[in-house]
């Protein structure tokens, strides 16, 4: 890369790995200092070291996780930015020694070293710089001879807009989806088109970009235990409604299981508008409207972040989710007398349906629990439903629990108790009338107001959960 006039950070790429000879060559570099895995990516193999007591430690853990991940210990040294933003170029090369690049997406907020949402163009981007960059970017392609998509990535230091080569991945990568929505090409039609020996479709002087485009990586995790990777069963998903400028991409469908085995990634929600402050609207519009039940996600993480005031400013670098922790990670809101009435009903419509199922099989006739106008019998005339918050990530939410004391009055007309056991709160009552559809959809008035919902309402109380 140096070569071929494309900045690098300065840092220590040798073979030499003795450690005496690369606590030295960090001293000549300057604290802090990154030791990188030669082989690395996502994240592995990294660690950050702030002074030379540090070093030996952090270089064994490192090379630790670089064997166990990539079965190659090797590292490299170099200077570490504190306030850097991750900028990425896409490239694209042909047999022909023709190769341009579709402008740049920052891939800034990260987790664990890893990335949880992007977006192209990236903001505040000074036209000067992006020519600058991209030009580095088509040069380290072509230094290597490189055929095909590949992206470039850089450090870009905020304060002074100075810019150095990271790394290059040798393929489409996950984000590509929002440089094709404001390029308008098809990425993986040009990568067959190169693979077949044809030239690029387009020269650079053809590519102009087209309003803004987000990405934003849903995942099976826990955003309060540090984004914990999680497990379990997609009971219900429901994404937003796909449309030319609304993508979700995934490889998996309701029903499906989260495994240990693969990465825990569910979807990518892509989605693109005018400009910059219209797209990030419509992403906001579109993780609302996203459901799923019965496992941990990070929806509402991705949506409180993405309608931080700083996000919004695209004031963004990768330090952005310690920066802002305290605003992204507020102590857990209660649920509302109203929601966990919604949730009870939403219990009972999915026992309707269950019942409904056996009924039909059987040929009997529906029992009056399971359409909400009477109790089971055996029930006698009330039933008692208890949540608990199953994370308990903090002190202050630990053991939190709910009871709700259901009492049938009338037809589809119920009294509810709720009572916060935990702090011995008053009671809340609320007279609720509830019906189930024939799809188990359930349509509740609460006072004076209608509340519709499908049988899966509930999930909007993300870590509680009733028995």
């Amino acid at each position: 890369m140096s070569s071929a006039r494309v900045p690098v950070i300065p840092g220590y790429h040798g073979d030499n790995q003795d450690v005496d000879f690369l606590l030295k060559e960090a001293d000549k570099i300057g604290y802090p200092i990154l030791i990188k895995a030669v082989s690395g990516g996502g994240g592995k193999g990294m660690r950050i070291v702030n002074n030379a007591k540090e070093f030996e430690e952090a270089l064994n853990s490192a090379k630790r996780e670089a064997t166990s991940s990539f079965g190659d210990d090797r590292v490299l040294i170099e200077k570490y930015l504190k306030r850097p933003r991750h900028i990425e170029f896409q490239v694209f090369a042909d047999k022909h020694g023709n190769a341009v690049h579709l402008f740049e997406r920052d891939c800034s907020v990260q987790r664990r070293h890893q990335k949880i949402i992007e977006e192209a163009p990236a903001p505040h981007m000074p036209e000067d710089l992006r020519n600058r960059m991209g030009v580095a970017a088509v040069n380290a392609a072509k230094a290597v001879g490189y055929v095909g998509a590949g992206t470039v990535e850089f450090i870009l230091n905020c304060d002074d807009n100075s810019f150095y080569f990271m790394e290059m991945n040798t393929r489409l990568q996950v984000e590509h989806p929002i440089t094709e929505m404001i390029t308008g090409q098809d990425l993986v039609e040009w990568q067959l088109r190169v693979a077949a020996g044809e030239t690029l479709p387009l020269r650079q002087e053809d590519l102009k970009i087209n309003g803004h485009a987000f990405e934003a990586r849903v995942y099976a995790e826990n955003p309060r235990r540090g984004f914990l990777p999680g497990t379990g069963k997609l009971v219900h998903l429901s994404p937003p409604t796909s449309s030319p400028t609304v993508r979700v991409e995934t490889g998996v469908r309701q029903g499906d299981e989260v495994s240990v085995f693969y990465d825990p990634m569910i979807a990518k929600l892509v989605v693109w508008d005018k400009d910059r402050k219209s797209a990030l609207r419509k992403l906001g519009l579109s993780l609302a409207e996203y459901r799923i039940v019965g496992l941990t996600t990070n929806i509402d993480f991705l949506n409180g972040l993405s309608t931080h005031p700083a996000f919004i400013a695209g004031e963004v670098e990768t330090g952005f989710i310690p920066r802002y922790h305290n605003d992204l990670f507020k102590p857990a809101e209660p649920p509302s007398p109203k929601a966990l009435a919604m949730a009870v009903l939403a219990a009972i419509a999915e026992e309707k349906q269950e019942i409904n199922h056996t009924a039909d099989k059987r040929g009997s006739v529906n029992d009056p629990w399971t359409t909400l106008t009477g109790w089971r019998a055996g029930y006698g005339e009330a039933r008692t439903f208890k949540f608990v918050n199953a994370i308990k990530e903090d002190s202050e939410e630990k053991g939190q629990e709910y009871t709700v004391h259901v009492t049938y009055v009338s037809q589809d007309n119920y009294k509810m108790r709720i009572t916060h056991t935990a702090k011995g709160e008053h009671d809340v009552t609320l007279n609720v009338n509830g019906k189930v559809g024939p799809n188990g959809d359930v349509q509740a008035r609460i006072g004076a107001r209608l509340y519709p919902s499908s049988s899966h309402g509930n999930s909007r109380l993300g870590s509680w959960c009733w028995w």
